[in-house]
């Protein structure tokens, strides 16, 4: 039986249907699970001390571009919008080959994990010179981080009207007979599963309109979600208005692209048609805060979402648009973001939290992640706040108020991934020596 005691935790936020935050108290992990929560509690295991710490469950990141962490702070892509950025991206990443993908997934995750994240999807949609999905698959399980990856796909080049060169497009049988390759070797969705696949077409302006209805009947046959680009900026409208002659999400709508088992990333420019659409029919929605002011792309209409009852998650997006990995300061912006737009108290703290956690976890179908709750997957953060972030502060469990804003110990599975704030499962500094050569030689 593996057990670990965590004691004395100076207050744990549960995040649970009744969103308890309990002071002075202790958790048990037991078997991968959430075994008891109380005070004075015993264990036959390692015991963790806690006391001056915030304990929360693990962060959920529902969109990101791994491979992008080899492509941070480009010259040429600065200062450009989202089409202009690709663009200018496309080139390089064409040059990758399966060790960029594998390294640049293992500097990617670690980086999350040590922001408190301990489930991740990722949006992987090309694959040149042999890349392959299972590249960021192994990554993922080589440093314990429960993964969510999605096999992407563009299909639509330059020369037939979409954005991506045509030397990275794929033909589209060979992209859904990967995606049943990948299914049936991959995807576990049993109770506690550490790796479960979706099916993600890169985004209308890159794959057509076939291959975006044949890959919903395809994962409604397999049993897996569905996840794509949409409504990122004012140029993604007009794409779909002149290509497809309506709206992003009344597209998506005629192809079968709603529903539970759809998420979709950014959303910035959805109407109140589009979201009372995905709120009747339960389609979630990514919001990537960080890369959407990055790229100028505007402000996410995250709190009438909300209202409406859009399921809503967090994502950092890939590291080229937002230059960091990092889901608490993305959970921060986030909050700071519907400030803006919609006074002071349009999103507190503990709601964006909460959007960080179990709303991620719900957008992602696992209702077993995302909160401490007993039964509950053994995926838990624990903050120090006895540091210079938090001091002085009065109210420590408002972590995005204070921080701090990396993890001291993070569990994933009831494993220790990062103990004393390094990560355990990897030579990070090794990894990230190879990560900068690799770069240098794309350079």
């Amino acid at each position: 039986m593996a057990e670990t005691l965590i004691r004395n935790a100076d207050i744990i936020v549960t995040m649970d249907d009744s969103r308890r935050e309990i002071a002075q108290a202790d958790l048990r992990l037991t078997d991968g699970v959430v075994k008891e929560i109380g005070h004075d509690l015993q264990s036959k295991g390692e015991v963790i001390d806690a006391q001056g710490c915030v304990v929360t469950p693990g962060l959920v990141n529902t969109h990101h571009h791994l491979y992008q962490s080899l492509t941070r702070a480009v010259p040429s892509g600065q200062d450009a919008l989202l089409f202009g950025w690709l663009k200018t991206l496309y080139p390089i990443w064409a040059r990758m080959t399966p060790e960029h993908f594998f390294v640049s997934a293992q500097v990617g995750l670690a980086e999350l994990a040590l922001s408190g994240c301990t489930l991740s999807a990722d949006h992987l949609y090309l694959y040149p010179n042999g890349a392959r999905l299972e590249d960021t698959i192994h990554a993922a399980a080589e440093l314990g981080l429960r993964f969510h990856p999605t096999r992407g796909s563009m299909s639509i080049g330059e020369t037939a009207g979409g954005l991506p060169p045509d030397d990275l497009v794929e033909d589209e049988n060979v992209i859904l007979e990967d995606c049943i390759r990948l299914v049936d070797a991959f995807h576990d969705p049993g109770e506690g599963s550490m790796c479960r696949v979706g099916l993600a077409p890169c985004s209308p302006f890159s794959v057509s309109t076939d291959l975006m209805r044949e890959t919903a009947l395809l994962a409604r046959d397999k049993g897996v979600r569905m996840h794509t680009h949409l409504a990122e900026n004012t140029e993604d409208i007009s794409y779909s208005q002149e290509k497809f002659g309506c709206r992003p999400g009344h597209y998506a709508e005629n192809l079968g692209w709603v529903g539970e088992d759809v998420w979709m990333a950014h959303c910035v420019k959805l109407d109140a048609s589009e979201i009372a659409l995905f709120a009747d029919t339960g389609t979630g929605v990514a919001h990537c805060p960080c890369s959407n002011c990055r790229l100028g792309s505007g402000i996410a209409p995250v709190r009438a979402m909300r209202d409406a009852g859009v399921p809503v998650g967090l994502g950092v997006d890939g590291s080229a648009s937002n230059d960091a990995g990092n889901l608490l300061t993305e959970a921060r912006m986030a909050m700071l973001l519907q400030r803006v737009a919609n006074g002071a108290d349009a999103m507190s703290a503990r709601e964006a939290l909460e959007i960080a956690t179990r709303g991620g976890a719900d957008m992602l179908g696992r209702p077993d992640c995302g909160r401490i709750a007993l039964g509950c997957r053994a995926d838990v953060a624990i903050w120090d706040v006895s540091g210079i972030e938090a001091a002085g502060s009065w109210d420590p469990a408002a972590l995005l108020l204070a921080g701090p804003t990396t993890v001291r110990d993070l569990f994933v599975e009831g494993r220790q991934i990062v103990r004393d704030g390094h990560v355990t499962m990897l030579d990070l500094g090794a990894v990230i020596a190879r990560q900068n050569a690799l770069v240098r030689a794309l350079a």
